[in-house]
């Protein structure tokens, strides 16, 4: 009798008793390079952990040694001369419509759509030793997925002339004096210190506040103060009526580790500041229109 062969998912998804969802790139036998159904999977997880009434805060990692160096290199050379074709592909800033801390944990190589799925994250941890580049000019290919920025935003346009200019390699270290990540930590406790960051959050934070607050920091970036603040009175409106904002109180009075209720399946962040994320909704082939 034959055995059913189970197939390797290309993205694994994990959510522990304590909030926190891990979500690990996992094809460590081509370095977790980037292919379709690498995408396809990690978007339908991204949609998941935001549904899951479990999670709190997610970590996104690799498996193996590697991140995401990039698109996976033997489909870059079958696509090398043949042009851009996005047709049914999902936006790569899908990570930003999340209604949950996203954590990233670098464990190694980051470039490329790698490094654009980690910049999209909002907190990034790195394993010393992990190396990045942008790599593109070294490809003979544009600043591809919105890198040219999400990266000048970061640390600064002169700096990231430096890295997409020169393709140059820079390690985790860099990366940290730089303002790319915030922390660096040896590679064996990459995991557990970027798990107990989101676990910290998960426990203590209210998840009506993380999703309005996450919305705004991505919002935001499209405003100017004057917007940017007509967006926060209508979230501070909403919150402030809110149970979470009594719950926040009450265990300050009381001395006690609050117990936030879980994230409503219907919330929408958008609608309580009135303002959405349009870049995030279109497809690339709308976008190249």
């Amino acid at each position: 009798m034959e055995l059913a062969v189970i197939p390797v998912s290309p993205v694994r998804y994990e959510v522990g008793d304590d909030g926190v969802a891990v979500i690990t790139l996992n094809r460590p036998e081509r370095r977790n390079g980037w292919n379709p159904e690498m995408e396809h999977r990690y978007f339908e997880v991204l949609e998941e952990a935001d549904r899951d009434p479990r999670v709190r805060a997610a970590v996104l990692t690799g498996a193996g040694k590697a991140f995401c160096p990039g698109v996976d290199s033997a489909r870059l050379d079958k696509l090398a001369g043949l042009g851009l074709d996005v047709s049914g592909r999902r936006s790569p800033a899908r990570a930003w419509a999340l209604r949950k801390p996203l954590i990233a944990a670098i464990n190694g190589a980051c470039a490329g759509m790698g490094l654009v799925q980690a910049l999209l994250c909002d907190v990034r941890f790195a394993a010393r030793g992990a190396r990045f580049t942008t790599a593109f000019a070294r490809r003979g290919l544009a600043g591809e997925f919105g890198i040219t920025w999400l990266l000048p935003r970061l640390v600064g346009l002169e700096r990231a002339s430096d890295l997409l200019l020169s393709g140059r390699i820079f390690d985790a270290d860099e990366a940290l004096s730089l303002g790319m990540v915030s922390r660096v930590t040896e590679p064996g406790e990459l995991l557990p210190a970027a798990r107990a960051y989101a676990a910290d959050i998960a426990a203590n934070c209210s998840p009506v506040s993380l999703a309005l607050i996450r919305h705004q920091l991505h919002a935001d970036l499209r405003h100017d103060f004057a917007g940017a603040l007509g967006a926060a009175y209508r979230a501070m409106d909403l919150a402030a009526s809110g149970p979470d904002f009594r719950e926040g109180m009450d265990s300050f009075l009381e001395k006690r580790p609050p117990r936030f209720p879980g994230l409503a399946a219907d919330f929408d962040p958008a609608k309580a500041t009135g303002d959405g994320l349009p870049e995030v909704d279109l497809r690339p082939e709308d976008q190249l229109r």
